[in-house]
C-alpha cells in the first residue's frame, strides 16, 4: 500500500512554547513556522494578531499551546478559536500538558471537574474547511477524559513514555533496570510500553492519620529502579517512594514524569547539593510539556530533559 504524502504543516505557537516550537520544525522539512503578534490592551486584555492571515487559506494549520496558568489560556483559546476560521484545509492543536486532568472526578456533591471544564472549552474550536479539529495531548491523567470532548474536536492521545524507554536503553547496565510504579494506576497506564522491564508495584495504605508507601508486588534489590508517572506535583509521593525502594535494597533510583509540574518550585527538593555525599535520585527525567519548567531547572542534576519534538512532528502528520 502506498504512503500517503506527507502534508506541509504551518505551525502557530504561544509565546512560551517557542523553544519547543523550533525543537519540532528543526524535526521536518514539512513543517514551517508562523507568528503571531502578542499583545495586551492598556486594560490587560489581549491584543492579538495572526501574521500573514490571507497565505494560510487552504493549508494545513497547527497551533502549539501551553496552558501553564489561567493568565494564559484566554489568549490562546482566541488564537484556537481563530485559525480554523481562516478558510484552513485543516487544524490541529498540539496542547501537550492537559493542566486539569488531575480534576476529573466528582466524590461530593459541589465539587467541581475542572477536566470536563477545559474539555469543554477546546470541544468550542470551529470546525475547518477540512473537518474536525484534531486534538494532540500527551498522557492525559486518566483516558476516559476523552468522554469529556465532545464529537466536533477528534483527541489523538500520545505518550512520552516511548522517549524513556529509549534512553534507558541507552544507560550502562541496561539488563540491571527495573521500573516502579507508585500506584496501581500508574501501573494500568503504562505497563505495556514497558513490559521487557522487571516491576515493581508501589501504593499507599494508611495508618491512622498517615498515608504510607509500601511495596506491594516486585523486587528492587540490587537494581537501578525507574519511578514512572504522568506528571509530578510537590513531588512527596516519589520521595516516598524512593526511600522504600532504597530501603528494600535497590542500588539506584531515579524517575521519570511526561509532566514536570512542580508549582511553587518544588522541583528544588530534588536539586543535588554539592555538600551531599548521597544522591536520592540519581537521574530524573521529565518532557518538555511544561516550558516554564524546563527553564527552571536547566543545568541542574539530576534532572534531563527528553524532548517531545519528534514526537509531535510525527503527530502533526497523522
Amino acid at each position: 500500500m502506498e504512503r500517503p504524502k506527507k502534508k506541509q504543516i504551518l505551525l502557530f505557537y504561544c509565546v512560551e512554547a517557542e523553544d519547543l516550537a523550533r525543537k519540532v520544525a528543526a524535526q521536518s522539512d514539512f513543517i514551517q513556522l508562523q507568528s503571531i503578534n502578542w499583545r495586551s490592551f492598556d486594560d490587560g486584555f489581549p491584543n492579538l494578531f495572526i501574521k500573514n492571515a490571507h497565505d494560510i487559506r487552504g493549508q494545513h494549520v497547527a497551533f502549539l499551546a501551553s496552558f501553564s496558568s489561567t493568565d494564559v489560556i484566554f489568549e490562546q483559546l482566541s488564537v484556537i478559536y481563530a485559525l480554523p476560521m481562516l478558510f484552513v484545509a485543516s487544524f490541529t492543536v498540539v496542547l501537550p500538558f492537559f493542566p486539569t486532568g488531575s480534576f476529573e472526578r466528582i466524590e461530593e456533591e459541589g465539587d467541581v471537574a475542572t477536566a470536563f471544564t477545559l474539555a469543554r472549552m477546546l470541544s468550542n474550536t470551529p470546525i475547518s474547511r477540512g473537518g474536525p479539529t484534531s486534538l494532540v495531548i500527551y498522557d492525559i491523567h486518566a483516558l476516559q477524559e476523552r468522554f469529556y470532548f465532545s464529537d466536533t474536536v477528534l483527541p489523538v492521545f500520545e505518550s512520552g513514555v516511548p522517549l524513556l524507554k529509549q534512553r534507558l536503553q541507552q544507560l550502562p547496565q541496561s539488563d540491571k533496570i527495573v521500573v516502579a510504579f507508585p500506584d496501581d494506576g500508574a501501573w494500568k497506564r503504562f505497563h505495556k510500553l514497558l513490559d521487557h522491564f522487571p516491576m515493581v508495584i508501589c501504593n499507599k495504605v494508611r495508618e491512622g492519620d498517615k498515608r504510607i508507601v509500601r511495596i506491594k508486588e516486585g523486587n528492587p534489590e540490587g537494581c537501578h529502579v525507574v519511578i514512572v508517572d504522568d506528571l509530578v506535583q510537590s513531588g512527596g509521593t516519589l520521595i516516598e517512594c524512593q526511600k522504600v525502594l532504597a530501603a528494600h535494597g535497590a542500588a539506584k533510583v531515579s524517575a521519570y514524569v511526561t509532566h514536570g509540574v512542580f508549582p511553587k518550585k518544588s522541583w528544588e527538593r530534588f536539586v543535588h547539593k554539592s555538600n551531599e555525599s548521597e544522591k536520592a535520585f540519581t537521574h530524573f527525567w521529565i518532557s518538555d510539556s511544561c516550558p516554564v519548567t524546563v527553564e527552571a531547572i536547566s543545568g541542574k542534576a539530576p534532572f534531563e530533559i527528553l524532548s517531545l519534538a519528534g514526537s509531535i512532528a510525527d503527530a502533526l502528520q497523522i
